[in-house]
């Protein structure tokens, strides 16, 4: 017989639900794509270190060989029976999926979630998540409910497209900066450094946290945004910063002004992808653009590391725009609810889900001059939560 006349079977397709972290969850996040290789153990350890809860993981192999993990942990009251994917807001809240697993393990994942929770709740998260997509089509296919409600649309910034386009960034601005520069001297001597790997100490989180203390966030909000404080999640990102792995990725520019941290910058570098997390600076140098003058110096800086695109998150209050970015694709939180009855009420209810995201919101959080990829979005759809997420405004 030719070997094509033998009968083909599938793969064989097996999911375990354990206790706590797989730690296959790291073999699966390093055949993810690039844009998602962040999401390994260390990152939802630091999770649940800084904001709580038991996790389980289901992990799903094909022919023995793990393609997809998805930690839950329990989400609102016990008698519900909800679950979400742990995680940190920012870039989003999502699972490894490795780059080659099929609709067969999105099946096999959804047979085995319906017997763990009632719901899962995943996101906020880009449109066109991969492990998003693999559910959605199944879960479609399969009755589940899917419900998703906005959050805020994407920026992005095509460094390597407006380069190709002419000079980048343009001389004008370059000159703009370099005035700038020579102003904000006069207050000291002016030391840009950068923060990686095992650069990240106790030190260095402190050199951001108090930079965050100064800035508005301290002076109008509760601090509880704050990205490095005590009480705002500066634990989160120390825990994070234990994995090696993580800790590259991790990455500031930090701007000192006659010693004093001023400023900084900080990103998460995924492959040629930069997600701009946060930025912030000291309000006495804000006449002299401390903020604008740092993250173009990063923004050269990782262009001549080889990198190419910078996903500023969400919202705009002006400068994403002004510097080059356009919208990307909308952020959304997403209910998927098994098949039955539980299904039949959700999509009698969906319009209520729907009604909770953050349209509106983002709009006026624009037009007053502050960024919704964070604070004010997160307010709205995650207001049972404490995370909440900020973009802080460059002084210009």
């Amino acid at each position: 017989m030719a070997l094509s006349e033998f009968t083909r079977l599938p793969p064989a397709v097996t999911v375990d639900c354990v206790d706590g972290l797989a730690g296959g969850i790291d073999r699966v996040a390093a055949r993810a794509a690039p844009s998602h290789r962040f999401l390994r153990y260390g990152w939802f350890a630091a999770a649940l270190s800084a904001y709580g809860g038991e996790a389980r993981t289901l992990m799903v192999s094909r022919e023995g060989d793990p393609v997809a993990a998805l930690p839950i942990v329990a989400m609102g009251p016990a008698w519900a029976g909800m679950a979400a994917v742990p995680g940190c807001y920012w870039p989003f809240r999502s699972f490894p999926v490795s780059e080659d697993a099929g609709a067969e393990a999105a099946e096999a994942l959804l047979r085995r979630l319906a017997g763990e929770a009632r719901a899962l709740r995943i996101g906020p998260v880009y449109d066109g998540d991969s492990g998003l997509e693999l559910l959605k089509a199944a879960a479609k296919e399969r009755g589940w409910a899917v419900l998703d409600r906005f959050v805020a649309d994407s920026f992005l910034l095509d460094m390597a497209a407006l380069r190709g386009e002419g000079t980048w960034p343009r001389n004008s601005t370059l000159r703009k900066n370099r005035f700038h520069e020579k102003h904000l001297g006069s207050h000291g001597a002016l030391d840009w450094s950068f923060v990686s790997g095992a650069g990240w100490d106790d030190a260095a989180f402190d050199a951001l946290a108090g930079i965050e203390q100064h800035s508005w966030i301290a002076d109008r909000t509760d601090g509880s945004d704050a990205k490095f404080t005590a009480n705002g999640h500066g634990g989160f990102w120390r825990a994070a910063a234990a994995d090696p792995v993580l800790a590259e990725m991790m990455w500031a520019a930090v701007l000192r002004v006659d010693g004093k941290p001023s400023a900084f910058s900080f990103d998460l570098n995924a492959g040629t992808l930069k997600y701009a997390i946060a930025n912030s600076y000291d309000p006495a140098y804000g006449k002299h653009s401390p903020g604008k003058l740092l993250y173009y110096r990063n923004l050269v800086r990782a262009i001549e590391d080889g990198m190419t695109r910078v996903d500023w998150g969400a919202g705009d209050s002006g400068y994403k725009r002004t510097i080059g970015a356009a919208q990307g694709p909308a952020i959304r939180d997403w209910l998927f609810v098994r098949p039955g009855v539980e299904a039949a009420l959700a999509r009698a209810l969906g319009a209520l889900w729907r009604r909770s995201g953050n349209r509106g919101a983002a709009a006026a959080a624009a037009s007053a001059g502050e960024s919704a990829g964070g604070a004010e979005a997160q307010r709205v759809v995650d207001a049972d939560e404490a995370q909440h997420g900020h973009e802080e405004q460059h002084g210009a």
